[in-house]
């Protein structure tokens, strides 16, 4: 059991230091606040003890927002004054603006990140924050999770000074002492109302934030609910305002919104925890040169991850031209963050002088990974398996990104299979957060945990998953197309589908994205799924249609969509003829009439067949736990955050509706639709689909 315990030590000066201790995580729980609340009562009733300073790392707390923060610190007869160092998140800062002055070092770091997780801060940041920094940008930070350092708290005046580590507990007694005597204000940031301008500027900054609110979060609650807070407040004062936080924090906490970014947040920290890899007492190895063959959008985005990240990349390419056109595009990616703040000049120029371009495999001798990124060619791939197994240093890691082929295929004419290892990346490499790494049987354990180090280290989410053709993400979701095109097929018109997906959370529905994606790697892999789930795919002519008729998606401007620079995509009206072709081939409309069908209807028509893969891939083990499987499409597919990933919604929407709807779709359409083992198991046992242990779970219920 962890210790948890507050502590106070008061010096010879009169100053009261109340320390929050509570390893590993300094969460501030019943028992902390309970110590709080007894030190404080023990300060106010010795008289040698003039001023108090708060410190420790706290970061949540319970609702006692006006009983701890107002009616224990902030109204209490002596002044409180914060000494934060290192994070000062959600409650930890929530508990520092109600002490009456603060002070940091230069690393600490400030926001109010509550919103990602579905909620409101509910210990008066709603009201404290915009009176601190002003409403602008509050308001700017509240809504996008932003976090600051110590300098530009001081200049927002969320903190009053900065001390080194050193002299922060010295100067935060010596500034709590000179508020105690009068010689500094003793400022209650509660009843502040100097940062937050007239009225007609408050209102004209909460409409802009409501607009930005409706363009960034439709369909989460909390931001509107936190938007409401900061009014109450403004127009009926910071007690009111309190009263209102408190009220909808405990709405929103029930709400299946809050429900599914908590379930995000706590499954993507498990994903590295690797059973016999990450608790094995493996040391990870120094990953310091890369090579990347293959310049095209993947291999140079690929590229771009590594070097700003500063680990030397070695970019291969078949000729000087196909290099040059790589090197430029990953130049071209360094720009956009410079031009976005991301990036600074000074470190593009680093970033580019740990590249290097080459057109054989000379400079492989001592590269310690290399990911092949070519088109999705089996023989080609295994050709470039046997040269680097030839050229590469024997402790190099041979890594494919590719998105479909099974690896035992890709190095079965090498001899290092234990070297072997998929590093799936999304498009765009170098702005998806998702890496998904696909071992076999024989991939040792080193070389895993070497590839979630890297992953780390380049800022990716690494998931590990086990090898089958597509891996988690492209295995699960690759009904998401074939789905859209089989309502196509039915005479649903298709911008309505991607409405519909939108609607629901997507950032863009299916043919966009297929838009966006381009139609070359949707026709390459198309036989491959055919090949290995056969009699459960849906196979549609409308890509190489769209092809035949010389539309390539985005990059060519054509497309399910018109496309213009610097204008939003336009829907292409004119691909009706194309569409009503396919349909004429397919001959799915039940006597030729297009099918009367609901949005709720074209939504799960779609959506029910990726979560009867997703049952598959749990039940052959592709992936550790059912939560991986949720932040790998929630990152790899961007599916919606809020529901929580796939898994965890379909469990919102219950085993036993999916069954029904999909049984009776099989029966009228036939195998596409045809449930899971898996999936039927739990929908006759009434059990959630994250259940993957369904005899554990039986033998446990039997115990009790």
């Amino acid at each position: 059991m962890e210790s948890v315990r507050v502590a106070m030590e008061v010096g010879s000066d009169g100053v009261a230091v109340i320390t929050i201790c509570n390893p590993p995580v300094n969460a501030l729980s019943s028992k902390i606040v309970a110590g709080l609340k007894e030190k404080y009562a023990e300060a106010m009733s010795r008289s040698d003890v003039k001023a108090i300073v708060l410190t420790g790392d706290p970061s949540l707390l319970p609702d006692l927002s006006i009983e701890l923060v107002v009616n224990t610190i902030e109204d209490a007869p002596k002044p409180t004054v914060a000494a934060i160092q290192g994070l000062a998140l959600g409650g930890g800062l929530e508990l520092a603006m109600g002490c009456h002055s603060r002070i940091s070092t230069p690393e600490a770091q400030f926001g109010l990140p509550e919103l990602s997780l579905g909620v409101i801060p509910g210990m008066g940041g709603t009201q404290r924050f915009p009176r601190l920094v002003g409403l602008q940008k509050a308001t700017e930070m509240l809504l996008l999770s932003k976090t600051i350092i110590a300098k530009e708290a001081k200049s927002y005046g969320l903190i009053d000074d900065i001390a080194s580590a050193n002299n922060l507990l010295y100067n935060s007694r010596r500034w709590a002492l000179e508020i105690s005597q009068q010689k500094r204000p003793r400022i209650s940031s509660l009843q502040r109302t100097d940062r937050l301008g007239s009225l007609s500027e408050v209102h004209k900054i909460l409409e802009a934030a409501r607009k930005l609110t409706k363009m960034i979060a439709p369909n989460m609650p909390q931001h509107k609910a936190c938007l409401d807070a900061i009014e109450e407040g403004v127009n009926f004062g910071g007690y009111a305002g309190l009263l209102k936080e408190a009220k909808i924090s405990k709405e929103l906490i029930l709400s299946s919104t809050t429900k599914g970014l908590i379930h995000s947040f706590f499954s993507q920290r498990a994903v590295t925890k690797v059973p016999n890899i990450t608790n094995i007492n493996l040391q990870p190895r120094k990953i310091k040169k890369v090579a990347v063959i293959g310049g095209g959008l993947m291999g140079s985005g690929i590229a771009t991850c590594f070097i700003i990240n500063n680990i030397s990349v070695t970019l291969k390419e078949l000729n000087s031209s196909f290099l040059q056109k790589g090197l430029k595009t990953i130049e071209g990616n360094l720009e956009g963050f410079v031009k976005k703040g991301l990036l600074t000049h000074e470190k593009m120029k680093s970033a580019l002088s740990i590249l290097k371009g080459v057109l054989d495999y000379s400079e492989f001798i001592d590269v310690d990974m290399v990911i092949e990124c070519v088109v999705e060619d089996v023989s080609l791939k295994q050709s470039i398996f046997v040269d680097i197994e030839r050229m590469c240093p024997p402790h190099c890691i041979f890594a494919t990104n590719t998105s479909t082929i099974d690896l035992n295929i890709i190095g079965q004419k090498t001899q290092s299979q234990d070297r072997i290892i998929g590093a799936h990346f999304f498009s765009p490499a170098h702005v998806m957060p998702l890496l998904e790494i696909v071992r076999t049987d024989k991939t040792s354990p080193q070389v895993i945990l070497d590839l979630i180090t890297v992953g780390k280290a380049i800022r990716k989410v690494p998931i590990v998953v086990n090898n089958c053709t597509g891996f988690a993400v492209n295995r699960t979701f690759f009904p998401y197309s074939q789905g859209a095109q089989f309502l196509v097929n039915l005479g649903v018109d298709l911008f309505r589908i991607d409405r519909v997906l939108t609607s629901f959370g997507m950032p863009m529905g299916p043919f966009l994205l297929q838009d966006v994606a381009g139609y070359g790697v949707a026709l390459a892999v198309k036989h491959i799924f055919a090949s290995a789930f056969k009699g459960r795919t849906f196979e549609s002519e409308l890509y190489e249609l769209m092809v035949k008729n010389g539309r390539h998606g985005k990059s060519n401007g054509k497309g399910f969509y018109m496309y213009e620079k610097g204008r939003k995509p336009v829907p292409d009206n004119s691909v009706q003829t194309i569409l009503d072709e396919c349909r004429r081939r397919a001959s799915l409309m039940p006597s030729g009439k297009v099918i009367d069908i609901s949005d709720q209807e074209v939504l799960e028509m779609i959506l029910f067949p990726v979560v009867n893969e997703a049952c598959r891939v749990l039940d052959e083990g592709v992936v550790i736990q059912a939560s991986d499987l949720d932040i790998a499409s929630v990152l790899g597919m961007s599916f919606p955050k809020y529901r929580g990933g796939i898994v965890f919604w379909a469990d919102s929407v219950g085993s036993g509706n999916i069954y029904a709807k999909l049984n009776k779709w099989a029966d009228t359409y036939g195998d596409f639709f045809r449930p899971s083992a898996y999936l039927e198991e739990r929908a006759i046992k009434g059990l959630p689909l994250s259940m993957q242990n369904v005899a554990e779970a039986e033998k446990l219920r039997c115990r009790i």
